[in-house]
């Protein structure tokens, strides 16, 4: 998937990200780095912007404001105007006003090298296991009109076939290859679109909350299947969760935001103890 990098390359840079819904403004000033091959997470309480902030990489989103650099190249990147810069809450409202306006849509993106997953598990109903796997294998297709016409892309299709069913073994999903996926226990629909994921070769995996409804035993089996699968695909993983026993367990460096905000960052050991985040998320500690 992605190549040797250099050492502390940055993979995904957000800078001064501002989020606005009318009057609410749900990421406020967001800067954050996630370093090549490395697990990094973001955390925060129900509603800090979590969520939003994964919309405003993904393209569901276009920000208010601010700048996304993927892979050391401007990727995202927007002002406030019109009403919008009447209405501004946020900071920097002129930093980026004289810089063009980038807004590519999320299947452009997914193009790029960037996959993600959802809080809410968002698999294709009607499809089965492999098909499901096998349409995001399609993102990376090479065919074209004049190919797909003439069948010159059967080589391709085969090609595509073959790589579905060789994930769908390395996930342990192949002896449900032909049952619909929505079927599937809850924690094998999770590996299911992580899998899918994975089909469009991205550079950048996002995990919306990976661990939602899991049992601790399939969060701690999780928890391996992340490390494994970045190991092995060279990943970058970003990750938003709510089981802070799995986040202290694989996560390089964590990112905290409240209120859209960030109010604290470091390795897990620091963010662990650290007062703000204590009081505003993983809740104070019973005197022994």
């Amino acid at each position: 998937m992605s190549g040797k990098a250099k050492e502390n390359e940055i993979a995904l840079h957000l800078e001064n990200i501002t989020m606005q819904f009318g009057g609410v403004v749900s990421v406020n000033n967001l800067t954050l780095d996630v370093p090549m091959h490395k697990i990094i997470a973001l955390i925060g309480p129900n509603g800090a912007g979590k969520t939003t902030a994964f919309n405003c990489i993904t393209g569901v989103y276009k920000p208010t404001n601010g700048l996304i650099e993927f892979m050391g190249k401007p990727m995202v990147r927007n002002h406030p105007s019109g009403k919008d810069a009447k209405t501004y809450k946020g900071e920097n409202a002129d930093k980026y006003a004289s810089d063009e306006v980038l807004s590519p849509t999320p299947d452009e993106i997914t193009k790029l090298g960037i996959a993600r997953t959802f809080q809410n598990i968002r698999l294709w109903k009607s499809m089965t296991v492999f098909e499901n796997v096998l349409t995001a294998k399609h993102m990376r297709a090479k065919q074209n009109v004049f190919s797909a016409v003439f069948r010159g892309n059967l080589a391709e299709e085969n090609r595509m076939r073959e790589e579905t069913m060789e994930l769908l073994k390395e996930q342990g999903l192949d002896a449900y290859k032909d049952e619909l996926a929505v079927s599937l226990p809850y924690g094998l629909q999770r590996r299911l679109e992580i899998a899918r994921a994975l089909a469009t070769n991205p550079t950048l995996l996002l995990l919306d909350e990976p661990a939602a409804g899991m049992n601790p035993q399939e969060t701690l089996e999780l928890a391996d299947f992340v490390r494994e699968i970045r190991k092995k695909y060279g990943l970058t993983v970003f990750l938003i969760e709510h089981h802070m026993d799995l986040v202290m367990n694989i996560s390089d460096y964590i990112y905290v935001i409240d209120f859209g905000s960030e109010i604290a960052q470091g390795v897990p050991e620091a963010v662990q103890k650290n007062q703000k985040v204590i009081e505003a998320y993983l809740g104070v500690a019973e005197e022994e």
